[in-house]
């Protein structure tokens, strides 16, 4: 079976964390970025044909993905492709997905590929695409949206939600909103076929239409020009939509169960491979239930915590319930609590750092504390 791939990067902010870069490359769980799970889906499915839709700040995500060898994209027919906003379209900067699709449209357009699946980059998870192209297929349907059930709480806001009535057929469709309970969260995966969508991104751009939840899914359901299925996710869906979703859901990696489900659930996840000499743990380093990447010297003491590649924590420091992002540096007999560093951070000897539950206290790239 032909499939073809395409990758949003999802360029909502989520303050400094994303100000220089995409969701896509926002770096997750030690030593990946969040487009390596997106990746890892299409390509241990077989998909060998995927494009990469940016509308900004795309020059780190580049770097990190290169040329897909890691994925095994080189090698194969199709390949990998950056889709960047102005490089088929001279339309403006594309307002929804859309009209990212419809700037691409030389590129959805070209092979012989049947059908196309489209993913977000916000949401991390591990699943079978082949079962979910089955489901697609044995529905009948002109679009699978996947989706996940206990996201919707009445409190946060959902791109779009689905309702399923006791037959398990849908209800109701809504956007944008605070769906209730009983509504199931879209995880931005949408499988169709491609001569489908292709004729559905026409379609958009002749009626000025951009976004493909409110218009194409909601709109087409509402007014039964477009048939949706339903596909439920079972396993683990972390929805990084915010500063505190990323604090909360990369600490939730510091568990068994939902680490062996993101890491290997379907299928293994792959990323960039960058060489480092082992972590060096000193004479009275302290550890517990701490996430380690290589290349960390660790003297000090640290708990509850995700550690990137090449983090030093020097001697008398404390550092609990944080994400500390590469090469930081922990001075001596700092206090680090609650908080998120981004690369190259520096907390001097002494300095205390310290955020709550509530109110996690972000540091931006390079900056010295």
């Amino acid at each position: 079976m032909n499939v073809m791939g395409i990758i949003f990067t999802n360029d909502a902010t989520m303050g400094e964390l994303t100000n220089k870069r995409t969701m896509a490359s926002l770096p997750f769980g030690g030593r990946y970025r969040q487009v390596d799970f997106a990746l890892s889906n299409l390509t241990c499915a077989g998909v060998r044909h995927i494009g990469i839709i940016s509308r900004h700040s795309y020059q780190s995500l580049m770097h990190h993905v290169g040329s897909g060898e890691e994925w095994g994209l080189e090698l194969g027919e199709g390949g990998l492709e950056f889709l960047t906003p102005y490089a088929q379209s001279t339309q403006d900067v594309y307002r929804g997905k859309l009209d990212s699709l419809n700037t691409a449209m030389d590129f959805l357009e070209f092979g012989d590929d049947e059908y196309v699946v489209m993913i977000d980059s916000a949401i991390v998870s591990n699943f079978d695409l082949n079962a979910v192209l089955a489901a697609h297929i044995a529905s009948g349907k002109d679009i699978t949206v996947v989706t996940k059930a206990g996201i919707c709480n009445g409190e946060k806001k959902i791109d779009l939600a689905l309702k399923l009535n006791e037959n398990g057929e849908i209800a109701d469709i809504v956007c944008d909103t605070k769906a209730s309970e009983e509504f199931l969260a879209s995880m931005d995966i949408f499988v169709a076929s491609k001569s489908w969508m292709i004729a559905q991104v026409e379609d958009a751009a002749a009626h000025g239409k951009s976004h493909l939840d409110r218009d194409l899914i909601m709109g087409g359901w509402q007014d039964g020009s477009v048939s949706v299925n339903v596909y439920p996710f079972e396993g683990v869906a972390l929805f990084n939509e915010s500063e505190l979703e990323y604090y909360v859901n990369t600490l939730a990696l510091l568990k068994k169960e939902v680490r062996a489900d993101v890491f290997g659930g379907a299928h293994p996840v792959w990323t960039k491979v960058r060489d480092r000499v082992p972590c060096y743990y000193g004479e009275n380093v302290k550890m517990e239930n701490v996430l380690v990447a290589d290349g960390c010297m660790l003297e000090g003491e640290v708990e509850d915590s995700v550690l990137f590649r090449q983090v030093t924590v020097e001697e008398g420091a404390e550092v609990e319930n944080c994400i500390i992002m590469n090469d930081c540096v922990i001075g001596k007999g700092a206090e680090v609590k609650y908080a998120i560093l981004d690369k190259e951070v520096t907390v001097t000897p002494g300095a205390k750092l310290c955020g709550t539950k509530e109110h996690i206290i972000v540091v931006k790239k390079g900056e010295t504390v």
